[in-house]
């Protein structure tokens, strides 16, 4: 089978039958990032789908700069737009990792009213990820392959610049979908389809540098591979343990069923604070309830990783006889025969323009909201302004971080205390603590 009728078959179980009318792709100039750039090319051809192409220059390397401009002239010749995002690293943190966030924030930012970005991660990604994980001594969510298909809420924090078009914002939504169409398919076999096709592309010299723990597992699979280790057997381990942790993501939604619920006000807003059973780890083995747990708090913090394993053990075992604490930003206490998970007001102490789209990576701020107000957390100067609260409020210590519209010290609305027109604010995930279970 031919590697445009493979790609083609990908993007149909990725998102098909009913195509979006215009997708994104992410492509930095390297041999697979270009390769999916015309594999999607040729794909547009059958299903007359627009691409909007982006490329994220980090400025690491002084050649970036050109490989963008190589991706934007290619584009250019393929009849597609292109614009170049430009971030620059303030010393602070993990390089990479600060990367990374960076990239999804600006693409987030570029993207407007397209909901999915195309990525090129190949075979060789899960090998290599795989090794990677393994040598930090990951668990099963760690080790398993990475998902063809990923919602991401992007931080909002990094700023940068941008040089070309971008998609227009007229149905734009929080968070978009990472998609991967390349998985199944070898680093090798893109380039051989950039060879017959006499594409251009560049190589990153980063790939080769000793410096980078990928690069060094990159060297050894030529030798696990004559153990019988190679790049296919990794790959397809890691593929079932993505499915192995689907079951288990799957045990943990039936679990939240069972012993969980949002915290809604009397007009059913969702307040984000999560609730549960007293009784909650009768309901399963103490593996479930922490991965029950790490969700939740997860969901409830926009966190992108998970709490460390001693502390949430820390944490359940402490929620388990009747306490509480505070973990990654959120804040757990019992109150009126429930067990609340709410974020801790210190992590949203800053507020936001009302101008942004997202407000502590969860809350898409309503374009209703008048120009000149802020969003922030309601704060002890928010519940005394909000004296009229309603029969099954947040308890205090939870209200302090509803997201709430201010005029300089004016508290104009808070939807968690039913307060002003409603609707100001939404929770970005409309599929709930379920669906953030299952997708994560």
């Amino acid at each position: 089978m031919s590697l445009d009728q493979r790609f083609a078959d990908a993007m149909g179980q990725r998102l098909g039958p009913n195509f979006p009318s215009d997708i994104g792709l992410a492509v930095s100039g390297g041999g697979d990032s270009m390769a999916m750039l015309y594999l999607a090319h040729n794909w547009t051809r059958v299903w007359g789908v627009r691409l909007w192409v982006v490329t994220v220059d980090h400025g690491f390397r002084p050649e970036s700069a050109d490989e963008a401009a190589m991706v934007a002239e290619e584009c250019r010749l393929l009849g597609w737009p292109h614009a170049t995002l430009r971030w620059h690293w303030d010393g602070t943190g993990n390089k990479m990792d600060a990367a990374r966030r960076a990239r999804l924030d600006l693409i987030d930012q570029w993207r407007g009213g397209v909901g999915h970005v195309l990525m090129a991660h190949t075979r060789d990604d899960l090998a290599e990820t795989f090794l990677m994980r393994l040598k930090r001594g990951s668990g099963v969510d760690g080790l398993a392959a990475m998902a063809p298909r990923r919602f991401v809420t992007p931080s909002g924090c990094s700023k940068g610049t941008v040089d070309g078009a971008g998609p227009p914002d007229d149905r734009r939504s929080a968070g978009f979908e990472v998609i991967r169409p390349c998985l199944e398919i070898t680093r090798a076999e893109m380039r051989h389809y950039l060879r017959v096709l006499k594409g251009r592309w560049v190589e990153d010299p980063s790939n080769d540098d000793p410096a980078y723990d990928r690069a060094r597992l990159r060297r050894l699979l030529p030798l696990l591979e004559k153990e019988g280790l190679g790049q296919e057997v990794l790959a397809a381990t890691a593929e079932r343990l993505r499915e192995e942790a689907t079951a288990l993501r799957l045990r943990t939604a039936e679990v939240w069923d069972a012993v969980g619920a949002p915290l809604l006000t009397a007009d059913g807003a969702d307040t984000g604070i999560l609730s549960l059973d007293p009784d909650w780890t009768r309901q399963c083995d103490p593996a479930t309830q922490r991965r029950l747990l790490s969700a939740m708090i997860r969901y409830v913090s926009g966190a992108d990783y998970a709490p460390r394993a001693e502390a949430l053990e820390g944490l359940r075992e402490r929620m388990a006889s009747g306490g509480g604490g505070t973990l990654h930003g959120c804040e757990v206490i019992h109150h009126k025969g429930r067990i609340l998970i709410f974020r801790e007001f210190a992590a949203v102490a800053e507020p936001t323009q009302a101008a942004a789209l997202v407000w502590d990576r969860r809350w898409q701020i309503s374009p209703a909201i008048p120009d000149g107000c802020s969003v922030r957390a309601l704060g002890e100067d928010g519940w005394q302004q909000a004296r009229d609260r309603p029969d099954g409020a947040p308890p205090f210590r939870a209200a302090l971080s509803l997201p709430s519209v201010w005029q300089g010290e004016r508290l104009l609305a808070c939807d968690g205390l039913g307060l002003g027109p409603g609707q100001t604010v939404r929770l970005c995930r409309a599929d709930g603590v379920r669906g953030f279970v299952l997708s994560h």
